[in-house]
Parts: C-alpha cells; structure tokens; sequence
C-alpha cells in the first residue's frame, strides 16, 4: 500500500504543513504583543507541528513489510507513535501552557495592543480551518453511511488527531481573540492568563482521548464483534469442524486483523471424507493378503489422514479471507 492510499495520511501531512507556517506567525506576534494568549497558541501549533511529524513517522513505518524478526508486520507502529503524540500534546501542549496561565494569572503583565496579533490569528484560524476540512472530509470518505458520532467513534487514530487537533486549535483561536480582547478593554492581565488556561484544559481532553484510543491499539485490540460471530459462524459451519476452542482476535494494523484458534475435527466427516476417494474394497482386497500388506494399507490410509486435515485447514482459511480480506493472518491449530 503506498503512503497516499494510507488511511490519515493527506490529513496528517496538509495539517504538518500548515502547523509549520502557523507556528513560525504566532511566535512573532507573541513576541510583539507579549500577549499570555498568544504564546500558548504558538507552543499549541509548535506541538501540534511536532506531534503531526510524530503522526507521519507512524504511518510510514507502519507500512513496512513483514519479516523475520515481526512475522505480522508493523503495523501496530502507527498507534505507537500516535500514542506518544497525544502524550506530546498532554505534556508539551496542555502542560506548557498551564504552567504560563497560571504564571500570568499569578503575575498579569499589560498586553501590548498590536494589530498584527489579530492579523495573525485570522491567517490562522483560516489555516487551522482548512486542515480541519480535509481531516472531516476523509473522515466523510471512510464512512459514507455513518453519522458523524459513529464516523469519530470509528475514526483511524491519525485522521482523528487532526481532527481533534484541529478543531481544538480553531476554537483556541477564536478564545485567544477574545480573551486578548477583554485583556486590552478592561486593562486586566489576568483575562490573558485565562485564554491560556482555558486551551491548556481543551488539550488535556483531546491528549485523554488519543491515549486512550490508541492505548487500545497498542495493548491488542480485538475484531468487531459482529465479524466476530461471522467468523465463529463460518467455522462451525465446516461440517469437518467438531468444536471452536480458544477463539481469539487481534488486530495487528489499521483494520488488519488476525485470528488463532483451536478446533476439535470431527473424525467421521474425514473418515467419509477420505472414503470417497479411496478404494476401500481394493484395499481390503490388498490388506487380507499378508501381515505386510495390512500394515502397508494402515500406514497408507494414516499417512493420507493429516494431508486431509491440512487440506481442509487451508480451504477453511480461504473461504474466511474471501469473506473478510481484512483478516490476513488465520492460525487454525488442531485441539
């Protein structure tokens, strides 16, 4: 799969693009209006930037093929460094600026009126917009049918950084206007420290959701259980199947899954099985001869057992990838 075809990617690399510029214009105008606010949207964007750099690395190495030392692949690298992203964002993003808004809150200093700070914040709220459409427009793409609650809920952990991110940033933007706003018309320092407060607690929500969404991941994460009881379905439908012990799922990739079980075969659908093709009649004929002959009929008919059993195994396997392509891994073992 090329990087373009990767679920987030476009997202994550319109939204790196644009943190970059933003961050670059927001440390300027925080530098010029001393504003509380607007430094902690430049160190917003600066996480921001760094997470979503985070966020590609996953994704390319999430595409890396499969080999000795990971027979699965690695795919699971993905929510790994989404992991350590929303981290970035809990400590970096939300963490930074607390610490500045209760600094500033404790110790208000007189915000500068410059006009370049609300210039600023315009070019990026269009910015931030922008990248916020392009995540909710894959988003839209992936689940065309779904609501929007059940789009997020299903949302690849990149595409639903940005988003949330994203969105985040936007109405950071809009709070850092007005908070500066009210800091300039009421000559109190302190409504500064409070837009910095306010952005700091959005990001501790959204760096909570991500670690916890991609924590899932990490830890293991099981199939749907709809396709679950599909899968179970099929293979207690195989008439060679006794029993399905230890039936357990993993997805090991974005929507890649993985399933191990144990079967317990059913020995007289194999006997007919392996009857329908074999000459009993000559076999016996053969077998009644001498003792050698028995024994070479017995070693015959048990060498032909196992290979029956692998067959069946393997048309087992491609019946259950033809239903469920997404299920690439299958270790069916015999009880």
């Amino acid at each position: 799969m090329s990087h373009g075809q990767t679920q987030g990617y476009l997202p994550v690399v319109i939204a790196l693009i644009g943190n970059v510029v933003v961050t670059v214009i927001k440390s300027i105008a925080a530098a010029a209006s001393g504003s509380s606010a607007m430094f902690s949207e430049a160190v917003h964007s600066l996480a921001d930037t760094l997470n979503q750099a985070l966020l590609l690395i996953g994704l390319k190495r999430s595409l890396k093929r499969a080999d000795e030392e990971h027979a699965y692949g690695y795919g699971i690298e993905r929510f790994f460094f989404g992991l350590i992203s929303a981290c970035g964002i809990f400590f970096v993003g939300a963490g930074v600026n607390a610490a500045r808004g209760v600094e500033a809150f404790l110790h208000p200093e007189t915000v500068v009126i410059q006009p370049v700070v609300f210039l600023v914040l315009g070019v990026s709220a269009c910015v931030e917009s922008y990248a916020f459409v392009v995540a909710a427009r894959e988003l839209a793409l992936q689940y065309p049918d779904h609501s929007w609650r059940d789009r997020i809920r299903h949302a690849d952990t990149s595409t639903l950084a940005v988003l949330l991110e994203d969105s985040v940033a936007v109405f950071g933007i809009f709070v850092a206007a007005a908070t500066i706003g009210l800091a300039i018309a009421t000559g109190d320092g302190r409504w500064d420290a409070v837009g910095s407060l306010v952005i700091a607690a959005l990001l501790a929500v959204v760096a909570v959701v991500l670690i916890l969404k991609n924590r899932s991941y990490v830890i293991g994460r099981a199939m749907p259980e709809d396709m679950r009881e599909e899968v179970l379905e099929i293979l207690n439908a195989e008439p060679s199947i006794e029993k399905v012990l230890d039936f357990r799922t993993s997805e090991i990739g974005l929507g890649i899954y993985r399933i191990k079980c144990d079967v317990e075969f059913n020995g007289s659908a194999l006997a007919r099985e392996l009857f329908e093709d074999w000459s009993v009649a000559d076999q016996f004929e053969e077998a009644t001869e001498s003792v050698e002959s028995f024994k070479r009929a017995m070693i015959d008919s048990l060498d032909r057992i196992p290979r029956l059993i692998g067959q069946r195994i393997d048309e087992i396997e491609t019946h259950v990838r033809e239903r469920f392509p997404e299920i690439q891994h299958i270790d069916i073992e015999i009880n």
